[in-house]
């Protein structure tokens, strides 16, 4: 199949993976599609050794990587070493009082200050670390998945050949990047895993691929189907981005606590919440984010602060729960979108992409059924 995104990117399917694991990018990109690292919680030398990996299993295939770049959020007028005193003591102790309450053992001072450094990579300081290493390497795609890339970050890319990519979740926040110089815009629509907004994937995708045209445009929000994705391409997108489908697949970095829950849970079973990073992201709903409901006197944050409460707290929350502890199986939770209801079977990568592969063509092959051929 041949589209602009296809071409841009040089692939043969229209489908970009989004993932945290250097293990599904790969295989995505091996099976034909397009490969995307999540790399906003790497550590700069963990970005390299990712991306060191991923060139060498995909030997010379494209792929990319997506970032944070958000332009607002709290703290920028102080450095990222300070941003721990702006945490209310009454978050902290509510924090704490969770862990307590369900069971979750004490963290030490250095996994603290771990959680703090990957809260706050959305900063421009630790963008800025994670860009250079990023553009050190063959990416062909640089992704900003919270607003408009900046000038200078732009600029840049394209001197280097790769293809910018910004998510909206808006005609107006698509059509300001598209004015910045972003190649690509991938529409995020209200279904979406992780940050998300308020707008539908079968409006947004429609109303955005007009607005921004002859710019490519790509689908995200709920697609776990091959038939999803010719939905996708009906409403003008040139290809679609996936992230939940891959994390019931065992190379993804979901813990077995929290894949299992994927696999029984419905679409319903999903929420749009600050409390994980600070900013309306999707995600499973557990006891951790009912507890933040009953405390309203202790609300979410401001992005990234938020983040280092949960960065914090969730590692221990899942090494608990994969130790089988009760309360921490009850708050244990991830990013995923309301497709979630659909992911049934833990399959791997290449299979998965093949499958997707097979259900597009279907698709296809059978809505041109529909048409009456002897029809005057």
């Amino acid at each position: 199949m041949e589209t602009a995104i296809t071409k841009l990117l040089g692939v043969e399917a229209p489908i970009l993976a989004f993932s945290h694991t250097r293990d599904v990018v790969a295989a995505v990109t091996n099976a034909g599609g397009f490969g995307v690292l999540g790399a906003t919680r790497l550590l700069p030398d963990e970005l390299e050794s990712a991306l060191t990996w991923i060139e060498r299993e995909v030997n010379g295939k494209p792929f990319g990587v997506d970032l944070l770049m958000p332009a607002k959020q709290a703290g920028l007028d102080e450095p990222a070493s300070a941003l721990t005193k702006e945490i209310p003591e009454e978050q902290i102790e509510f924090v704490q009082g969770l862990m307590e309450k369900y069971g979750v053992a004490e963290e030490g001072a250095d996994d603290f200050a771990l959680a703090e450094w990957r809260a706050s990579t959305t900063r421009p300081e630790r963008v800025s670390e994670l860009l250079e290493v990023a553009f050190k390497h063959k990416i062909k795609l640089l992704a900003s998945a919270l607003g408009t890339p900046p000038a200078e970050v732009i600029a840049r890319a394209h001197a280097q050949g790769i293809v910018v990519a910004a998510l909206a979740g808006s005609i107006r926040h698509a059509q300001k990047s598209v004015a910045a110089g972003a190649d690509v815009i991938i529409a995020t629509g209200y279904e979406a895993g992780g940050h998300t907004g308020e707008i539908g994937t079968m409006v947004l995708a429609a109303e955005v691929s007009e607005a921004i045209a002859p710019v490519p445009l790509i689908a995200a929000g709920g697609i776990v189907t091959g038939r999803q994705i010719a939905a996708a391409l009906a409403l003008g997108a040139a290809g679609v981005w996936m992230g939940s489908v891959w994390l019931t697949s065992p190379e993804a970095e979901t813990d077995k606590v929290v894949r299992q829950k994927y696999l029984a849970a419905g679409s319903g079973d999903t929420i749009r919440s600050k409390v994980r990073t600070g900013k309306p992201a999707r995600q499973l709903r557990s006891a951790w984010h009912d507890e933040w409901e009953a405390h309203p006197e202790v609300s979410p944050l401001p992005m990234p602060l938020q983040g280092m409460l949960s960065e914090g707290a969730f590692p221990r929350i899942s090494k608990a729960a994969e130790a089988g502890v009760l309360g921490a199986i009850e708050l244990d939770s991830y990013f995923v979108g309301q497709g979630v209801g659909m992911m049934k079977s833990s399959k791997p990568v290449g299979e998965v992409v093949r499958g997707l592969i097979e259900e597009l063509g279907e698709t296809i092959e059978r809505l041109a059924h529909l048409v009456d051929d002897d029809t005057p």
